[in-house]
């Protein structure tokens, strides 16, 4: 039974050899790119297969604009280089050919087995003013490959596509030329090579015919063949099983940058096959009450036993596809734990749990990491499964702690001692942040007006490891935040100004992180408007703000604060279901760190960071 996929919906190939189809209603070109590191097409226009030119290898060429297609696609002859195809529609130029893919039905995209088998299917909907589609990609993934239905339009056709994936716009044009040439106009004709001289005589001296085929273009026909006869289509391939998970298969120029794509290929798969089976549930649930509706509008049929055997077969029917969608849910789900199992022993420190063995042989880095770790991720279908959260260095945003109410508390209640824990998150992150930089690297400066704070950072203040106390109250809030203001302005001035080498001798050249304990204790409005200047000037120019607060205690500034809020990343010190993704929209439970009971690693940890920011170290 061929399987329908919803937009975003993977699905593991079991050959290596197959063939994907196109059916629509009017002529449309189908084309492919090979696609490779950072979503660049391999080898730039010798990686796009378009009809009437020579296709890349692992691939047959496609044919003119058609209604229906049938592209051949070998994966194992692929370049070893591609990690993706690409296969695209778009509507062919000329006369009659319509303008959009929105005045169109929806084209229908199909996976075909080796012996021409429907294993899966994919409608392209939702599209408008699109004129060119990704409709469907092949990616390698552990190495083994996969389908998605993609369903990407683009209103610039076919040269916004090709541009997309880094063809420079002049090649992309012409390349879109030859792709949507309209079937009733000629199509650009393929480079064709000198042609070889003919022997003058029809006959060799012995009598015999003379062979006019060209030596380097001999048919692989048998003998007793005719060459252009239909060939056999040959067995199918096996299927493949997939590959054992391998920590950093992934692309990348470090083993770390390999690592850090791949918990976000995890995360991206576990994204996707989530909303394929909730897509698929939805769509069993809606099919079922449709078809109960259908019986009921019936006179004939809404008495006696046809209601019965109605709503049996529907239930049957839905029982049936939900099934189907828990069982390939399943089996995604086990393939990501065990890419889990593999892949969390080697991460390093920066994106590695407390609980981590890797933190016993601690020693500072040399230089800053990639990314950091800042807790998991995890979704109800898969409680036990955690992807970890990372995020860029130097950050792009300010960090937002909530000591307030969470989303999966109950209503207006607040756990018991909430804003402790927060404050112990908070030297938590600052801890790892200071960890991960080089000796020297980053400075911490800690506002904390009320020394509510001062328990949960008292390790990093004993350890040396915060910036000088500045003094209590307002009066401490306002120097600190004067004296980052004027950093930010300075260091903004010598870069715009191309002149670096003049800032002040005296100027701290390390990244600076601020943590604002128990905010807006301590500011009044002088000091909230330079702290928004903070959080939006500063990390441009190495200045970065992690903000423990209770949004309701900022209620008398009004809005005020609003764009506070809405420029920082809310973390929570206790699990909770409120970070929101922009791909399938889930709502992600986040889970902070924690370091386990008994264990001294963080004094392990501040020690050996300590001890390396000595002079002289």
């Amino acid at each position: 039974m061929t399987a329908e996929l919803v937009r975003g919906q993977n699905q593991a190939l079991p050959w290596t050899r197959l063939e994907i189809g196109v059916e629509a209603d009017r002529a449309l070109a189908l084309g492919a790119v090979l696609v490779g590191e950072a979503g660049r097409a391999l080898g730039g226009a010798q990686g796009v297969a378009l009809p009437g030119a020579p296709p890349p290898p692992g691939l047959a060429a496609p044919g003119p604009p058609a209604p229906t297609h049938r592209l051949a696609v070998d994966l194992g002859a692929l370049p070893a280089a591609a990690t993706r195809l690409d296969l695209f529609l778009a509507l062919p130029d000329g006369p009659g050919a319509p303008a959009r893919f929105g005045a169109l039905a929806a084209p229908r995209v199909l996976l075909l087995g080796p012996g021409g088998e429907k294993a899966a299917g994919f409608a392209v909907t939702g599209l408008a003013g699109e004129t060119a589609v990704v409709a469907v990609e092949l990616y390698r993934r552990n190495g083994a490959w996969k389908i998605r239905a993609v369903g990407q339009g683009y209103q610039g056709g076919v040269p916004a596509l090709l541009t997309d994936r880094g063809i420079d716009p002049e090649t992309a044009r012409r390349l879109a030329a030859g792709a949507q040439a309209h079937p009733a106009a000629p199509l650009p004709a393929a480079p064709r090579p000198d042609p070889e001289p003919v022997p003058a005589g029809p006959t060799t001296p012995a009598g015999g015919r003379v062979d006019y085929t060209h030596p380097g273009r001999r048919s692989a026909a048998p003998a007793g063949r005719h060459p252009y006869a239909t060939p056999t289509p040959a067995a199918p391939a096996p299927p493949v099983a997939p590959a054992a998970p391998v920590a950093g298969d992934a692309s990348g120029w470090s083993m770390e940058e390999r690592l850090h794509n791949q918990v976000w290929g995890m995360f991206e798969d576990l994204a996707r096959t989530v909303a394929s089976y909730r897509g698929a549930v939805e769509f069993a649930e809606d099919r079922r009450e449709r078809e109960l509706d259908a019986v009921l509008d019936d006179p004939r049929s809404r008495t006696g036993r046809g209601v019965a055997d109605a709503r049996a077969a529907a239930s049957e029917r839905y029982e049936t596809l939900v099934a189907r969608a828990q069982e390939a849910l399943d089996r995604d789900l086990a393939q990501l734990a065990a890419e889990s199992r593999v892949v969390e022993p080697a991460l390093p420190p920066a994106l590695a749990g407390w609980e981590s063995p890797v933190w016993h042989a601690y020693r500072p880095p040399e230089q800053p990491p990639l990314s950091v770790r800042l807790g998991d991720l995890g979704l109800p279908e898969a409680p036990e499964l955690r992807i970890p959260m990372l995020v860029r260095l130097p950050l792009e945003r300010g960090l937002w702690i909530d000591a307030g109410r969470l989303s999966d508390g109950e209503g207006e209640s607040r756990p018991a001692g909430l804003r402790a824990l927060a404050a112990g998150s908070a030297a938590l992150h600052a801890t790892r942040l200071l960890a991960v930089h080089p000796p020297g690297g980053l400075t911490v400066h800690l506002l904390d007006p009320a020394g509510s704070g001062a328990a949960a950072f008292a390790g990093l203040r004993n350890a040396g490891l915060l910036a000088p106390a500045p003094p209590a109250g307002a009066a401490g809030v306002a120097e600190v935040l004067e004296r980052l203001t004027r950093r930010v302005d300075l260091v903004q001035m010598a870069v715009r100004g191309g002149a670096r080498e003049a800032l002040p001798p005296g100027l701290d050249t390390a990244e600076q992180l601020l943590v604002v304990h128990d905010f807006p204790r301590g500011f009044d409005d002088r000091a909230v408007t330079r702290l928004r200047y903070l959080a939006d000037e500063g990390p441009a120019v190495g200045v970065h703000l992690l903000l423990v607060a209770d949004r309701d205690d900022a209620a008398g500034y009004g809005p005020l604060l609003d764009p506070l809020w809405r420029g920082l990343l809310r973390i929570t010190p206790l699990p909770d279901r409120h970070l929101a993704d922009p791909w399938v929209h889930h709502l992600w439970t986040f889970t902070p760190p924690c370091v386990p009971t008994g264990s001294a690693v963080l004094e392990t940890v501040v020690g050996a960071t300590a001890r390396a920011r000595r002079p002289g170290r």
